[in-house]
């Protein structure tokens, strides 16, 4: 039952995340900035602006990249196989790459382009991730990764690759080059418009609740750890966004393949000889 509430309220958790990480911001740069609850009220305002479909494909596919980010969460939550789960989250990132390319707009192609190299960047990543826990732990399962000791320590270097993709999955400085407001105006989600943008912005919100529920899996069954971890990473994520500036996206790919897939095998290299 506590399952099912979770997934329910998975995108309220999400906006929450995200409203306060808008607060941490405008705190850090030292100004009021939005409320907590504000993007719930730019959800709202969505839902009085002028919806233009324009055509059924990118619309369809701008949801099925909303429903499926949930349907990853919900398998999370539920402790499901993490491998599976990770290929059900490059299908989520598929789908809103063909929205962008479905369109007949420079902007969203750009985006689309870049969000593609993005995946590219991150998802191999996120499967050597999958396979340190399988040799940690002997299953893929969620379920068996939460019941067992932190692998915080033994998955240290594979911790410190995952903590390069953070910035990458959600978009911050300096591997913010996906969405690049100032250059490609929002890139993939350019022509997303009321009702449809809603789908695509609490995508956004299901995203941080994805990143980090993976996240805490290093803790393992230690909920102070997990809370600590995830606490420490909010604040550094938020800290490295609002201190650099955002670099290209040849320099992204070529930081996040050279420098966290190297870390990432040389963990499992460690692991495969103990």
């Amino acid at each position: 039952m506590i399952e099912v509430m979770l997934i329910l309220f998975a995108p309220l958790i999400g906006g929450l995340m995200y409203g306060f990480e808008r607060v941490l911001r405008a705190r850090m740069q030292n100004r009021k900035g939005p409320p907590l609850l504000q993007p719930f009220y730019d959800m709202y305002k969505l839902l009085d602006k002028q919806a233009f479909i324009i055509n059924p494909y990118h619309t369809v596919l701008g949801i099925m990249h909303f429903l499926t980010l949930w349907t990853v969460v919900a398998f999370m939550i539920f402790g499901q196989n993490l491998l599976y789960i990770i290929f059900l989250h490059l299908l989520s990132v598929i789908f809103i790459i063909l929205a962008g390319f479905s369109v007949n707009s420079v902007y969203s192609h750009v985006g689309a382009n870049r969000e593609l190299l993005s995946a590219l960047a991150y998802e191999p990543i996120l499967i050597i991730v999958a396979v340190g826990f399988f040799m940690m732990h002997g299953s893929f399962d969620i379920s068996v990764i939460r019941q067992n000791s932190a692998s915080i320590v033994p998955l240290f270097l594979l911790f410190l690759a995952f903590l390069l993709l953070i910035p990458l999955k959600l978009k911050k400085s300096p591997f913010d080059a996906a969405e690049a407001h100032q250059e490609i105006v929002g890139g993939v989600e350019i022509e997303f418009s009321g009702v449809y943008f809603e789908f695509i912005y609490i995508a956004k919100w299901l995203e941080y609740v994805f990143v980090y529920l993976l996240l805490v899996l290093f803790a393992g069954n230690n909920a102070v750890l997990g809370t600590v971890l995830f606490l420490g990473v909010f604040l550094l994520v938020n800290l490295v966004d609002n201190a650099t500036a955002r670099i290209k996206m040849k320099h992204v790919i070529q930081i996040v393949l050279g420098i966290a897939l190297t870390l990432g095998l040389l963990n499992l290299a460690g692991l495969s000889y103990v």
